[in-house]
């Protein structure tokens, strides 16, 4: 229910550049990483990362302005403002030879692979979306409301709820399927039982589908019904730029609904590794990155190894 980001262009010195091009070039250069990483060899695969966390930190440079004044999204802007910085020293980590970022990176690539050809080939696109939209409609209609469901204004998807006071649609970003490539990502790049694998992505995906569910028929009628169209969050909206007739979607949207999906990713992030402990690992060098220091999550969270499970961590 926003526009998506692939159609937006920033201007940088003159220069139009889109984001998905460069969405592209990084999805290419932690590729060329993981290619001569998985040859083993991980002295020019590090430089070969480095570099791609630096495409990385320039593709969050760029779309921070969506985010920030477009989308008048705080959460989001904020969140890619503090990216540029932490995949630049995330490169530097990883060009002064910390490998223990090498399975962040094939992460970091496996979840491009996911989100963005998903997102190029437009039947996959038109499919998702429309499944989303016919689910959200559904949920609509349960709680008792009963919007014109229609066409959209892009690429002509049956994704559109009309009320009387305000219209919405769903896009792609609207999918969930931005956390599920996350977790996707993480999940395929450690090294466990592919039992546990596939437990683990099924309980994220599930999870996930039913949240983002939960959240588009939230976001559709609070703003179609004007819920939050009293003068203290229209108020509030004037000050991120947003005209008072949007105040109610923004607030659903970009205040209440952002800030509850990083508390359900935080939940979610809990729950899957109680099933996949192989992925703290992962988690450790993120922390290492936000925070310089060194962290035990397996004794701090008591997550159970899994070599010594009854099963064999099968």
């Amino acid at each position: 229910m926003s526009i998506p980001l692939s159609v937006e262009s920033v201007s940088v010195g003159g220069v139009t550049v889109g984001s998905d091009l460069l969405g592209w070039l990084v999805l290419a250069a932690f590729l060329v990483g993981a290619v001569l990483d998985v040859a083993r060899r991980r002295g020019v695969a590090r430089y070969a990362y480095a570099g791609a966390w630096a495409l990385f930190a320039a593709f969050w440079g760029v779309v921070a302005p969506h985010f920030l004044f477009t989308k008048a999204s705080a959460i989001e802007g904020v969140l890619a403002i503090v990216a540029v910085p932490a995949c630049l020293y995330t490169g530097y980590l990883l060009w002064n030879g910390r490998e223990g970022l090498y399975t962040l990176s094939r992460a970091v690539l496996l979840m491009g692979v996911i989100y963005y050809p998903t997102q190029a080939i437009p039947a996959v696109r038109e499919f998702l979306i429309e499944l989303v939209a016919d689910q959200t409609y559904w949920g609509i209609q349960l709680l008792g409301y009963n919007p014109e469901y229609t066409t959209g204004p892009e690429f002509g998807y049956h994704n559109m709820f009309v009320f009387s006071e305000f219209a919405t649609y769903i896009v792609y970003a609207c999918t969930g399927i931005g956390s599920i490539a996350i977790f996707a990502g993480l999940i395929a790049a450690v090294e466990a039982p592919i039992r546990r694998k596939l437990k683990s992505f099924a309980l994220a995906v599930g999870i996930i589908w039913v949240l983002n569910w939960v959240r588009n028929v939230f976001v559709a009628i609070a703003a179609g019904k004007g819920w939050f169209l009293q003068d203290p969050v229209v108020d509030l909206a004037a000050l991120a730029g947003v005209e008072a007739t949007h105040a109610s979607f923004w607030f659903a949207h970009n205040v209440l609904s952002q800030t509850g999906s990083v508390f359900a990713l935080v939940g979610i992030t809990w729950i899957v590794v109680r099933e996949l402990p192989e992925m703290l690992g992962v988690l450790e060098e993120v922390l290492f990155v936000a925070t310089g220091s060194e962290y035990d999550l397996e004794s701090a969270l008591d997550v159970e190894d899994p070599a010594v499970r009854a099963d064999g961590g099968e």
